[in-house]
Order: structure tokens, then sequence, then C-alpha cells
């Protein structure tokens, strides 16, 4: 998935107001954020596979660190316990912990059975991604969902609807575009993206005294 996690974000920040958008965007994106980098330094491996899946290219042959639930709830709690050092209090840190682990049970969702329950199996997967219109209406429905519970209640800026936006380009670039070129290529886009998407979420979700 990649919008329905930004929909568990947009949600988060609703249940717990006192994290910003940016920080919920990390949090339910972690295993992601990681992703990229592990498999740039040959730690984790993807294969660019036309046809792996109706929807996706991309054959996960191997990501036991970034993408295993024994993984994820390791993630997840140094990211809470991270939160807590930092901001020294704990009213959220559990719902942040639920935030990463969510991504894990969001793909045991979409991918074929390739998710690591432990760092080399068993493996899970429902499939969704064998179903280009399945997966476009469920993480449509998800998204316009989460970003009603976020709007209600204030006034959304500008620079949010252009986020929305860029979420939504980047979604069709990657579900109908044409497949990466390599898996250099791959991890170098992925990185660059989250670069831009979590300092836009956090100005785009800032007070609206702030200056």
């Amino acid at each position: 998935m990649f919008l329905g996690h930004f929909a568990a974000g947009l949600a988060g920040r609703r249940v717990a107001p006192s994290v910003s958008l940016a920080v919920w965007f990390l949090a339910v994106q972690l295993l992601d954020v990681l992703w990229p980098v592990f498999i740039l330094g040959g730690i984790e491996h993807v294969r660019i596979d036309p046809g792996n899946t109706a929807f996706t290219p991309l054959d996960f042959t191997d990501y036991p660190i970034s993408h295993s639930l024994a993984g994820a709830f390791v993630w997840g709690t140094l990211f809470a316990g991270g939160w807590m050092l930092l901001r020294g209090r704990t009213g959220a840190a559990g719902l942040l912990f639920l935030g990463v682990v969510s991504h894990w049970m969001l793909d045991v969702i979409s991918h074929r059975p390739d998710v690591p329950l432990l760092p080399h199996g068993p493996y899970l997967g429902l499939g969704l991604w064998n179903s280009v219109a399945w997966t476009v209406i469920v993480e449509a429905s998800m998204f316009v969902a989460a970003i009603v519970v976020y709007a209600r209640g204030r006034r959304p800026r500008p620079s949010f609807w252009l986020l929305i936006a860029l979420l939504s380009v980047f979604y069709l670039g990657a579900a109908f575009g044409p497949p990466p070129p390599g898996v250099q290529t791959l991890g170098w886009t992925a990185i660059a993206g989250f670069v831009i998407i979590v300092p836009w979420a956090w100005w785009a979700d800032r007070p609206t005294h702030a200056r």
C-alpha cells in the first residue's frame, strides 16, 4: 500500500493531536523509510519483475529486517521510545508504536504471501495487489475517509491540499507508470520521496499561529 499508509497517518493525527502530521507520516511509513536504505546497502533485496502482481512490478524477495512483524515490533518500540525521550512524555507513545506496526498489517492485506511474520517466515499476504481495480478502490476509499477525518473541525492550509495532490500523483505514477529502470533508481527515488513528503507534512500541518 501507499495511500493506505498515509491514511493511517492522517487518522492518527486526529486520534493523537499532540503529535504532528509529519511524525505520524514517519511512523506509519517507517518500514518503507528503512527499506530503501537496506536495499541500497545490499542488506535486503527486491527484483523488478513486471507482472509479479497486477498492481506492482516489484518482487519483494528478501526484507526480514524492515518488514517482518518481529522487525516492525522492534522499530515501533524504538520509534515510540525515541519520541518519549525527545518529548519527555508518554501519552501518544503507544499509538505511535501501533502506527509503525500498522504498516505491516496493511502490507499483509495488499501483498501476495511474501510478508514475513518472523525474519524468515512464515509468510503472509492476502493479495489485494492481484486486482488493480480493487487496490485503487480500497486505497482511495481509505485515503478520502482519512482526509475527511483529518479536516473535520479545522481549516487545512492550501499547502495541505497540495500535499494531498502530491501524494495522489506519486501514487498514480507508481501504479500506472513504467517500472523502475533498476533497483538503485527505485531505492533513491523512494528516499527522495520521503525527504519531500515528511517536511512538507510538517509545513502543511503547523499551527495556524506559527509564522
